[in-house]
Order: C-alpha cells, then structure tokens, then sequence
C-alpha cells in the first residue's frame, strides 16, 4: 500500500505545477480574446462602406470569438478542477499531524438522544466526524451520518471489500471529489427531486409538433420574403402571432423556469460525477451493485443528466432580449424547450432520486476508503459466527497520537459484563470510548486501530454522559434514568454491546450501590454482554455472585510525590484512589 505522506506531497506537487501551467495559458486566452474583439473592430474601419466585406469580417470574428470563449471557459475549469486538487491534498497533509480542527465537524448531527453519538464524540469539535468526513456534497453528508449513527451490523464483509478497493484508487477519489466541489448548490439534490418527483404536466402534447410546424413556416416566409415572392408584411404578421401564441403559455413558462433552471448548475456538475463512476472497473460486490443501480437499457445516466443539462441551458437563454423575441416570434422556441423539458421529467422522474443517490454513496464511501487509505496500519476485522464478541490485541483510539497511545489488548466473549474501576484520569473512560469507536467502525466496514481484531457484530448502545435540562424541567437523576430505562427497553428487542460509564451518579453512595447492583443484575440476566467502569469497589463483589461477571482496572501510582499512570487494563479491582491526592497537590485542601 501507498505512503499516504508522501502520495500526498508528491499530488500536490504536480497539481502546483499544473496551476502554473493553467495561469499562463488562461493569461493567454484572455490576451487572444482581446485582440480577437480589436481585430472585429479594425477590419470593420477598413472595410467600413463594403457591406459583403464588412459582415465576413464581423461573422468570422463572432465565430473565432465565440470559440475562444468556450475554451477559455474550459481552460478556467480545469484550472479550478486543479485548485480543488491542490486542496484536498494540503488537507490530507495536515490531517496526518492530527490538524483537523478547522474542518466540519457535524455539529448540528449532536444528539443526546440517540443510542451512542453523543456518548463517544462522534460529532463535535475534536469528534471522529471531523476527522474522517471529507464529503463534498449535502447528500453525501448526510449518508456518511446515517452510517454512523444506523448501527449496522449486516454485510460487512461486503462494506471491508468495497472500503479496501477503493481505497486503492486515491487519484480517482480525489477527482471525484474535486468535480464535486465544484457544485454550485442553490438547492439540495433533496429539493430537485421532490419537485420532479412532483411535477404534473401542464402543456399540451401537440405541443411536441406545432413549434416545428410553426418553424418550418417561418422560415418559408423568410425564404419568400427575401426572394421578395412575399410582402414584408407577412413576415410581420405571422411574427405577431408567435408573440401572441408564446405569450399565452408564458405565465406557465415562467413557473416551470423558475422551478427548474436552479438545478442547471447541479446536474451539469452531477452529470460528470456519474460519468466517473460509470467509466471506472470495480470488483467488490457492493461498488459493482451500485454501479449497476445507474444503468439503464439505452443510455448512461451521465448522458441523461446531461440531456437535462442541455435543457436547461437553452431555456436559460430565454433571458437574452434578442433570443427571446426572434426565437419566440418565429420558432415559438420557449415552448419547443419546455416540452423537451417535461419530456424528460416524465421519461426519468423515477429514476432521478437513485441516481442522486449513488452519488451521495460514492461520496460517502470516499470519505471511509480515504480513511482507510490514510491508516496502512489498521486492521480490518475478522468477523467471528460466535464465541467472543471481541478479541483484540492492541487496541487504541484512533483519535490519539500514535506517539501517545496507549494500546490494551482486550477480550470479551457473548453474554459476558466486565466492571472497570480506577483512579480518576486512570483511563477508564477513554478505554470506554475505545471500545465504544471499534464497534461503531468495525459495524462499517471500516479497519479499526488495533494489530488484529476479531469480531461477532453487535450493536452498540451506550450511556456515558447525562445531563440536566432545565428547559425539560428535569434533574441530572431523572435523565440518568430515563436513559436507563431507555437501554432496558432497547435490549428487549434486540441484541447490544452494553457500555455504562458511573451509572447511579445522581444519588448517595449507598442508595447507588444498591441500585447499581441491581441494575448489573438485570443486564447480565438479560444474557446482555457489556462493559460499567465505577469508582463503587463495592460493586465488585457481584463478580462472587455471578459468573459472567469479571473484575478489571485501571491503576494509578504516587511515584516521588508524583501521580503516574501505565493507563494498561489489568485483572481485578483497583486499591489506589488519587481525588484525596490531586486535591492536596493543586492546593484546593
């Protein structure tokens, strides 16, 4: 596998040089384009009083004119294509130094609510979100979300194959996700396909041929007016009939208009996205299945995204005067557009909304395969058919330096409960959120950081960080037990992996204890598997009571007046408490 350090450095260096290339030759097409317009104005001088002379003159100056401008246009993508390359490669750089923190970090995603994210800082500053998301679209957002949070456990084989092989083609990700960047977004993808999807035709079918009839008509008379078989007047009146014909339907023209034309940006944008995937060779199952969902009998779905494109560039050029006038009075060309337009809605509205969809998927997908292309050193899980739920050996959190890791090796087996204590800032709840984040990401397809990691998939739920809501008129004791009752009720239904961090907070030590033991009771007779860390050594001794339950800690040592920690999980309960120390050291007693 590739360096991701230096892929990184050596991208940036040719799309660098590429740039300098790009500016020269857009400095160039602007230069040609100018002296192609002073070159129009001089030979009109020279040639002025020779009419023949004059309009050669000016109507191969609009066509060079109009040439340079497209490939100036060109030429100004690609030079925008590269800076986004450039971009996304300066990021990759900086994230590899852990430097993430100006990046989006999902925070309108926090739910206290929900089963584990607002326990393991999935969303937020700092959160897992922030350093692996690097979506370019809003749908592609939202699809990375709903893999975390979904709590998925089938296929994940299926998702390791598909993450894995594409992150063997870095270059491709990075240009998808460049073309994508380049949207500009009026309205969400979500937006354009409910209006589609709820779009009723208004015009006429003998729309389809009475433009053209009308056209050909026109164009007889333009023929019989210059040959002068005709009187100008003619051509005058039939002009004002297709004023008057177009300004009929122009009230619902301009309704579809308005509705359709903010997607132009986005589907000529998209159209290219599609095209990506569908000219690219895939082999895992999963990519390959979403590269079928974009086929269709006769044409790519990029051809037909672009048809629409096309479309709604020509509709678009209603807002030039002249077009406008000329093209409506003689070719009623407003309504040859929108019945093309309504054509195509109704051709494609049901496939639309899967179309958008496959994209949001690669997006997504791009974000899991750059973290995986990122991480060479991860190992993907073994998924096991039962027996231990994990094995791990060195396990670490993802988010922390590898410099300052520290790594645990860790072994649960199904319908097991391990109890944690430990002095404060020992480990215990980062061990918590280690755990928590392996699960989350191994039920993703993704490699989670550990030297092996075996695996029976499993749900998460959590409850690690309650708090009070003066607004809900609730105590911190009350949130803690409705969170409670809310894990009671969700393994009745189905099958978690259990993690609780100082369970009972809100209440005295001796009520808590004996709640707290209670509670352990009904999760372990749940045949629940899960992890409760505490500083209540008296919970301990359920480990006598109860076979599925063990005892492990997290130790802290007072070395020359000095607080250590080895944060390694060890068998047994924890004997050194420190609160009474760090209280005296920071002179707070």
């Amino acid at each position: 596998m590739q360096n991701p350090q230096e892929f990184y450095r050596n991208q940036k260096a040719i799309f660098e040089q590429e740039s300098i290339k790009f500016k020269k030759k857009l400095t160039f097409s602007s230069l040609l384009r100018l002296s192609t317009f002073l070159a129009i104005i001089l030979g009109i001088y020279l040639f002025f009083g020779n009419i023949s002379a004059v309009l050669i003159v000016v109507g191969i100056g609009i066509i060079v004119f109009i040439y340079l401008v497209l490939k100036h246009s060109n030429l100004q993508y690609n030079f925008n294509l590269n800076k986004s390359l450039i971009s996304i490669n300066n990021t990759e750089i900086k994230v590899l130094k852990r430097d993430y923190l100006n990046l989006d970090d999902g925070s309108e995603f926090i739910n206290p609510k929900h089963a584990y994210s607002y326990d393991i800082d999935l969303f937020g500053r700092g959160s897992f979100f922030q350093y692996c998301n690097r979506t370019v679209t809003a749908e592609g957002k939202f699809e990375l979300v709903q893999e975390l949070t979904s709590n998925p456990i089938e296929t994940i084989e299926e998702k390791q194959e598909g993450i894995d092989e594409l992150s063997n083609k870095p270059a491709w990700r990075q240009h998808f996700s460049a073309i994508a960047s380049l949207v500009k977004v009026q309205h969400s993808a979500k937006e354009i396909v409910k209006w589609i999807h709820g779009y009723k035709l208004v015009f006429p079918k003998w729309l389809s041929f009475v433009p053209i009839v009308f056209s050909i008509v026109s164009v007889a008379i333009i023929i019989g007016v210059g040959l002068r078989l005709i009187p100008d007047v003619i051509l005058l009146l039939w002009f004002l009939i297709g004023l008057v014909f177009s300004g009929i339907y122009l009230k619902k023209v301009n309704v579809l208009y308005n509705n359709a034309c903010y997607a132009k940006d986005t589907f000529k944008q998209y159209h290219k996205l599609l095209n990506e995937i569908e000219n690219t060779t895939f082999k895992s199952k999963i990519l390959k299945g979403k590269q079928e969902e974009i086929k269709t009998e006769t044409e790519s779905a990029s051809h037909i995204f672009k048809q629409y494109s096309k479309l709604l560039d020509a509709l678009d050029q209603r807002n030039n005067v002249i077009i406008a006038i000329a093209g409506n009075g003689l070719f009623l060309r407003d309504l040859f557009q929108v019945y093309k337009i309504e054509k195509w809605i109704e051709a494609y509205k049901s496939n639309v909304e899967n179309w958008f969809q496959v994209i949001a998927f690669f997006d997504a997908q791009n974000s899991l395969a750059n973290f995986r292309f990122n991480h060479p050193n991860y190992v993907f899980p073994k998924i096991n058919k039962g027996g231990n739920i994990i094995k791990a050996e060195n396990l670490g959190h993802t988010l922390l330096k590898e410099e300052q890791r520290i790594d645990n090796n860790f072994s649960i087996k199904n319908e097991q409960f391990f109890i944690i204590t430990g002095a404060n800032m020992a480990g215990k709840s980062t061990f918590l959120r280690t755990v928590s984040l392996s699960i989350v990401m191994a039920n993703m397809g993704l490699p989670v950081c550990a030297k092996s990691f075996e695996y029976y998939p499993i749900k998460l739920i959590t409850s690690m960080r309650t708090t009070d809501s003066l607004a809900d008129d609730e105590s911190y004791f009350f949130s803690e037990l409705k969170r409670l009752k809310f894990i009671v009720n969700e393994i009745k239904e189905d099958n978690y992996f259990i993690i609780l961090d100082e369970i009972l907070k809100g209440t005295n030590s001796t009520d808590k204890a004996i709640g707290s033991k209670k509670f352990v009771q009904k999760l372990v007779a749940s045949n629940s598997t899960g992890i409760i860390a505490t500083h209540d050594l008296s919970l301990c001794e359920i480990e006598k009571e109860l076979m599925q339950v063990k005892n492990y800690y997290f130790d802290a040592e007072i070395i020359n007046d000095e607080l250590n920690f080895d944060y390694q999980l060890k068998d047994g309960i924890c004997k050194n408490m420190n609160a009474s120390f760090l209280l005296k050291k920071m002179k707070i007693v």
